[in-house]
């Protein structure tokens, strides 16, 4: 394997004194080492823990950090573009960035027909949304009243934000389960007004599989563009775009610069948190299915070349290069396996 082209290491690892890596995927091995703690084996590298220096063990844990200088630079005039030029400005920027031609920016789901999707797949997307809405259904809490001195009592009291905005990223890969992930909770909480933001296809489409999630999950807007001019058409509203008082959704540098500025501007919007690369930390020992462990491994990895996929094994007995060929052939596999073996094996 190659490197992911990722910066020297993510998270602290733990439960093993060594480490076997290849730049973005990260394995713990157990393997007989050279002398300074480094070897190879399938262009992964192996550390032994023990062996290496309080300074070498600190640039293992190291984590990427973007410089988001020269993102805000290119941010900002898109922000405040789409504040005063609004749908029109949108479009040009989706014209520009995506090479489509829109000419509707937002559509109202109830407008559009129904997805007609392959039957095992739409089965897939029905139980991942009953799964789903089970598990955040169970977390909404009843009004309570608390009587805390006599004769003063105090309430808590759940309200729905209003207007919220989804952001599901579709540049490189669709990504329906994110628009599964983000509309049940909001269709749960009872939100009047769901924008979903997605890039559009070539012809101006919406993804059906993200359409067919959207429409069961409650979503009342599509708006059809992405990357900051779909932040900051939510943020701010626009003539066909509804102002929504929280956003929320994963995203590339430009998407999460967007964020970082409108939560500190006049448009008074929210936002969930500034998301980072993808991580995962999966631990495996002598009863892990290599299988099981490819799977979770590349389940990240595939998200882009910055993501951080670690792989502590504890203890011995593991078998290591079976869970290397089983990286190997679940990555060829994948739809997105060329973009994965581009930065693992070039």
């Amino acid at each position: 394997m190659g490197s992911l082209r990722a910066p020297p290491a993510p998270a602290p690892l733990v439960g093993s004194a060594r480490v076997l890596f290849g730049s973005g995927l990260r394995c713990a091995s157990a393997r007989v080492l050279k002398p300074r703690g480094l070897t190879t084996s399938s262009a992964m590298k192996s550390y032994r823990l023990s062996e290496l220096s309080d300074a070498e063990v600190s640039g293992l844990k190291a984590r990427p950090r973007i410089d988001f200088s020269s993102i805000f630079g290119t941010v900002n005039p898109i922000v405040e573009d789409v504040r005063i030029r609004g749908d029109a400005a949108v479009k040009d920027y989706t014209e520009k960035f995506d090479k489509v031609t829109l000419d509707d920016v937002v559509v109202r789901v109830s407008d559009l027909p129904d997805a007609e999707l392959d039957p095992a797949v739409k089965e897939a997307f029905d139980v991942a949304y009953d799964n789903i809405y089970a598990f955040h259904v169970s977390q909404k809490l009843p009004e309570k009243t608390v009587e805390n001195m006599r004769g003063v009592r105090c309430k808590r009291i759940t309200r729905c934000i209003s207007s919220v905005g989804l952001y599901v990223p579709g540049g490189t890969a669709v990504l329906p389960s994110t628009a599964l992930m983000l509309a049940v909770p909001a269709q749960i909480a009872g939100c009047k007004t769901i924008v979903l933001a997605t890039p559009p296809s070539r012809d101006g489409s919406i993804c059906k599989e993200v359409l067919y999630c959207a429409k069961k999950a409650g979503v009342t807007h599509v708006l059809k563009a992405g990357g900051a001019q779909a932040i900051s058409a939510m943020a701010w509203g626009t003539p066909s775009c509804p102002k929504v008082e929280k956003i929320f959704g994963p995203g590339n540098q430009y998407v999460t610069a967007a964020k970082m500025i409108l939560q500190n501007s006049e448009a008074m919007v929210s936002i969930d948190m500034p998301a980072g690369p993808s991580e995962v930390l999966v631990i495996a020992d002598k009863y892990s299915n290599p299988v099981h462990v490819a799977a979770d491994l590349l389940s990240q990895a595939e998200h882009g070349p910055d993501s951080q996929v670690v792989l502590v094994i504890a203890g011995d007995g593991v078998d290591l290069d079976t869970i290397e060929a089983e990286v190997s052939k679940q990555c060829n596999a994948l739809p997105r396996g060329h973009i994965i073996l581009k930065f693992v094996c070039p």
